[in-house]
């Protein structure tokens, strides 16, 4: 249990904040400050909640053996009552207070990738990219396609985008890893349910400020662009391949008519995938010391099927079941997927950080 020593030193912390906020001219301060402030605000906030339910605990229990029978009745259903909520409190006070994952606020950029399949897997990968682009539109994220390639029959061999806006990467970043799919393709002709697959990649995007990157530890060459069979779509050099020499990420752009635009795009997502493999590294070393059943961020992990003929969603990490195929592809279902992902994840953390005094 959170001491009350522990819940007033917030509510202490936000007064001298706020009071430090009313007297203090300097610019740059007063951004420190501000950010200290609407850091903590949220958990102030709460903590003096949870102070105030306390007190009037303590003040229930002062009145247990009255000799008003009825009184004494009243005092005991509201105690119980009010202890419950105290114990609901006390547990959202201890998610407020779990270490922060640093590129939770960011935005991201994502990557879907046709796997097992042939052309129906491109497909699927173009039903995901629609579920991510409407996912996105009910929170108001902006989506920009960086790359894309189109299969031969409709959907993607791979898109990446960037999706811009609030806590992109916080409620996308479990959405790594193996995408299967069970359906009867418009292409057969027998009713057979087949099954393919996508992989979707979902990483926090980096700023200059995030990861620095030498000049000297890249290839950069560039070429003229194609298109389906190698066909050429552009008449200049403009297409961009950037080798990162000490990891040996690639990353090609071609989809602007300038070069600059296509090396801008590239090491935008270089960047990305260069802040994300530092990322994995610290999430694999946490993860050791619990089972990292949610949090592990493997993509060659299977992770969710969705089987069309019997309307399902099924997720493998937490073993929940929907039975809302079309919302869920829509985008308007996802949250009750993504949801309870968060919250088995926030269990865990909360399992190996032990006690909060």
């Amino acid at each position: 249990m959170i001491t009350d020593e522990k819940l007033s030193s917030f509510v202490n912390r936000l007064d001298a904040l706020s009071d430090k906020l009313s007297t203090t001219s300097e610019s740059n301060a007063f951004v420190a400050l501000s950010r200290e402030y609407a850091e903590i605000e949220p958990v102030a906030k709460k903590a003096k909640d949870l102070l105030a339910a306390r007190k009037e605990f303590a003040g229930l229990s002062e009145m247990e053996g009255e000799d008003d029978p009825e009184l004494q009745e009243m005092a005991d259903a509201e105690r119980q009552m009010l202890a419950a909520k105290i114990e609901v409190m006390d547990q959202e006070m201890r998610i407020l207070l779990l270490p922060k994952d640093a590129a939770d606020e960011k935005s991201a950029i994502l990557e879907l990738r046709a796997g097992t399949g042939g052309d129906e897997a491109a497909l699927f990968a173009g039903n995901l990219f629609d579920m991510y682009q409407r996912y996105a539109a009910l929170h108001g994220w902006k989506v920009e396609v960086m790359s894309i390639s189109e299969g031969t029959k409709g959907g993607f061999r791979e898109v990446i985008a960037s999706i811009t806006g609030s806590n992109v990467f916080a409620r996308l970043k479990f959405e790594s890893g193996v995408h299967r799919v069970q359906r009867v393709p418009d292409t057969e002709t027998q009713g057979r349910i087949h099954t393919s697959a996508a992989t979707v990649a979902v990483l926090p995007e980096a700023e200059e400020v995030d990861i620095k990157i030498n000049e000297s530890d890249l290839r950069i060459d560039v070429f003229r662009s194609s298109g389906p069979g190698g066909q050429s779509v552009n008449t200049t050099d403009s297409a961009v391949r950037i080798v990162h020499i000490p990891t040996g990420v690639t990353v090609q752009q071609q989809d602007e008519k300038s070069q600059h635009k296509n090396k801008a795009k590239a090491l935008k997502v270089l960047r990305a995938r260069l802040y994300d493999l530092e990322y994995q590294k610290r999430e694999s070393e946490r993860s050791a010391t619990r089972k990292g059943q949610v949090g592990s961020g493997d993509r060659s992990e299977r992770i969710r099927t969705y089987n069309y003929p019997q309307g399902r969603v099924t997720d493998h990490r937490i073993e929940l079941t929907l039975y809302k195929i079309d919302k869920v592809m829509i985008g308007e279902a996802l949250d009750e997927i993504i949801d309870p992902l968060i919250a088995e994840h926030q269990a865990e953390l909360l399992a190996s950080a032990g006690d909060i005094v």
